[in-house]
């Protein structure tokens, strides 16, 4: 496995890969506890030669610190150093867990992935991306992500001690919770445009992405194609812990329920 830089990263995937697992969106949280157990089972009995997950896989990460205190997040952290002892673990920043850093990889043993990145398997081209950089319709949460993901604005808020930093996070969450209630929201999803114009550089027929929690494939038109992962939430009902397995064969949806 190889990892460069072209138009976009790439991660080629060694001959002996058959098949890999993406997810995306799981927004592990201490108070679900229903996801983190699925996603724990999920680990134990995936066959899968590597996992990619594309952004937000906890709901709220405060700085890599974090982990060095008892509690949730350290214990999501050693879920996926043993799981990474087993198979690589590909990791992809969300819109809540861009705060991950070179210590958090470093502890749990995955593999952090620039975004966009193309996986190179089985002689086909999949560009990987959470998604969020191509809602162009959401004004307001790209203004936001331009501020947070800024390194002068992250030396800021990582310089603070960890539980101002919790209490931060706690905020924007409550507020992107309250954003979603409010009457006559309109969810912005992906630009079919900016979409393909990604397809064309990274010379992919296939975007593969999270982030809009709209399960669904699109004809972009042309032989190009965008598949959007589902999230999770195993206290739903019916719950919802959907894989999607890219292998010879292609990409396949499997409910893991």
């Amino acid at each position: 496995m190889t990892i460069h830089d072209a138009a976009f990263a790439e991660c080629v995937a060694p001959p002996g890969w058959r098949t890999v697992d993406l997810i995306s969106d799981l927004h592990l949280h201490v108070d679900e506890p229903a996801t983190f157990e699925a996603w724990c089972g999920y680990f134990e009995t995936t066959p899968a030669d590597a996992i990619f997950i594309l952004g937000d896989l906890l709901e709220v990460w405060p700085g890599d610190d974090v982990a060095d205190q008892p509690g949730f997040e350290a214990e999501c952290v050693e879920v996926l150093r043993q799981a990474a002892q087993r198979r690589p673990i590909f990791v992809m920043h969300g819109n809540r867990d861009f705060l991950m850093g070179a210590d958090f990889a470093a502890r749990s043993g995955v593999t952090m992935l620039d975004d966009p990145t193309v996986l190179v398997l089985h002689g086909e081209r999949w560009l990987l991306s959470h998604g969020d950089a191509l809602c162009l319709d959401d004004h307001e949460y790209l203004q936001f992500r331009a501020q947070v993901r800024s390194p002068e604005w992250q030396q800021a808020v990582l310089a603070r001690p960890l539980e101002e930093r919790r209490a931060l996070a706690r905020s924007v969450r409550t507020q992107s919770e309250d954003r979603k209630r409010s009457p006559g929201m309109v969810w912005a999803d992906v630009d079919a445009d900016a979409a393909r114009e990604w397809l064309r550089r990274a010379n992919a027929r296939t975007l593969i992405h999270g982030h809009t929690h709209r399960p669904a494939e699109h004809d972009l038109g042309n032989g190009l194609r965008r598949i959007v992962l589902s999230d999770w939430d195993a206290a739903a009902h019916p719950p919802r812990a959907q894989v999607l397995c890219l292998s010879v064969a292609g990409a396949q949806r499997v409910d893991l329920r």
